[in-house]
């Protein structure tokens, strides 16, 4: 086990440092960019980005997540480099199809999409979507190789350029919502083309005939990834309604403070993308059924414990987050971010369930949780932002996570048997929901004061989980020995 916490802790640190770098500068930059964007560009933004992954995940046509899965059938190079050029070449040539009739008919778009006629913001989002769903593509070539320092300096470049072009559309050239979409997605096409020219070699077509037909055809791709989109499309368009309903029912401002809710909520939701990205390959690496079932029963319980933890915090502590990094006019995003902050906790445990329907190769049992999740949210947006406001939307994707975990969890459980640590996984929503809970009724909301008493409440939040004997033995152990080969690594540097 202790090989496999390593692989999984590696991949996740390479895969989070784009993340890293990016929200660090995200939240350095929100207050210039709160300054020079207008409540409404914000929105109009965020809402073309979140909406650009989702059709992104109806073109890819489940082609990434069946790659992930089969590049693990053989171990050959040369039938895996098939396997690679099978997938690149389908996408490419399907985004390409699908995003010249969108740039023609992009005023159109724009007046269904926006309510308002604006056809360079359309036309910059369809770059946008021929870009993404390439490079998520490419992404995942890296990550099946688990070339995680070539992934750490991909994703790294693109967010350097990113925020280096942005923050000249946006501050020098006060583009506003256009500048923020060509800033994001004019940087990510020329790492886009530059991580393909990279690849050259795997991804050239073979001289002198077809591909090795023994791997899997793209046939075969297409009959494991295509049932994935419903459930995938479904399970993110709960980031999508929440905005869209916001934008026509209360404005584009209101999607704007809440767009801003989700941006401060990244802190949870980059170890989650992590996780998202660095799970499925290892998981399905995992050759021997009982050592799997008891590996992600174990990821899990402290899965939930890291996210728990931070979700605590954004609760205790928002308030003093959303005053700092933002303009006065965004203050009301803190009454979202906690909520939204453990939808995203609640998303990384559907993305187990996930992998253990990939393992069984069953992944039509993702849709019916992803439909009923959906409804879930549309159900709960209806009846709780009347009252609640943008808190209600952030309410409203946390309980549909639920209701999606609770379907999923039933039609899954006989397809691969985890037996999820229920004791352990109570006592951390008692110490870490209840504690955050009362810090939150009975602190200060304001001052000096407040903001010193919840963050000693955060730093010690954990600690009654020594008394309860959370930790196990041989867990104590491999932190014992990962903290004494550290020490001598350290002393042979030294």
């Amino acid at each position: 086990m202790q090989s496999l916490i390593k692989r999984l802790l590696t991949t996740t640190v390479a895969y989070q440092v784009g993340d890293i770098v990016s929200k660090v500068f995200a939240v350095a930059l929100l207050p210039i960019y709160t300054r020079h964007v207008s409540e409404a560009d914000y929105g109009v933004a965020e809402l073309m980005m979140t909406a650009i992954v989702l059709f992104s995940i109806l073109v890819r046509l489940g082609i990434g997540e069946a790659l992930v899965r089969y590049h693990y059938v053989d171990e050959d190079r040369a039938r895996r480099d098939a396997l690679a050029r099978r997938a690149v070449g389908f996408l490419l040539a399907a985004t390409t199809i699908v995003a010249i009739p969108l740039a023609i008919f992009a005023a159109p778009l724009s007046d269904l999409v926006l309510g308002y006629h604006d056809a360079s913001v359309m036309r910059i989002a369809v770059l946008g979507l021929w870009t993404f769903t390439n490079l998520e593509l490419a992404y995942a070539l890296l990550r099946v190789d688990e070339r995680a320092r070539a992934y750490a300096l991909t994703t790294l470049s693109n967010v350097l350029l990113t925020i280096a072009l942005t923050v000249y559309l946006v501050v020098a050239r006060d583009e506003g919502a256009f500048g923020l979409l060509l800033g994001n997605y004019g940087a990510s096409t020329v790492v886009l083309l530059g991580l393909w020219w990279t690849m050259r070699h795997r991804l050239r077509p073979r001289r002198g005939g077809a591909d090795h037909p023994n791997l899997h055809s793209l046939r075969d791709l297409l009959r494991f990834g295509f049932p994935t989109v419903p459930a995938d499309a479904s399970v993110y368009a709960l980031n999508l309604v929440d905005r869209y309903y916001l934008f026509h029912r209360y404005g584009a401002a209101t999607a704007g403070v809440y767009s801003l809710a989700v941006k401060l909520a990244g802190t949870v939701a980059f170890v989650v993308r992590a996780f998202q990205y660095s799970w499925p390959p290892l998981a399905y690496s995992i050759k021997d059924d009982r050592e799997a079932a008891s590996f992600y029963a174990f990821i899990a319980t402290y899965y939930l414990l890291l996210t728990g933890w931070a979700v605590a915090g954004l609760l205790l502590l928002g308030r003093w987050m959303t005053r700092l990094l933002a303009a006065p006019s965004f203050y009301e995003a803190h009454t979202a971010i906690p909520w939204l902050a453990l939808g995203w906790a609640l998303y990384g445990l559907f993305v187990i369930f996930v992998v253990i329907a990939g393992r069984a190769e069953v992944t039509t049992r993702n849709f019916p949780a992803a439909a009923v999740g959906l409804a879930v949210n549309v159900v709960l947006l209806l009846v709780l932002t009347p009252s609640l406001g943008i808190a209600g939307a952030g309410l409203a994707l946390s309980g549909a996570y639920v209701a999606m975990l609770v379907v999923m969890r039933l039609l899954t459980r006989r397809l691969f048997h985890v037996a999820f640590e229920w004791m352990r996984i109570a006592q951390l929503a008692l110490v870490l929901g209840g504690g955050a809970a009362l810090g939150e009724l009975l602190l200060p909301t304001s001052g000096a004061a407040g903001f010193v008493a919840r963050a000693a409440v955060f730093v010690v939040l954990p600690l009654p989980l020594v008394a309860l004997r959370f930790f196990r033995p041989e867990e104590r152990a491999l932190v014992r020995d990962a903290v004494a080969a550290a020490r001598r690594r350290g002393s042979r540097s030294a």
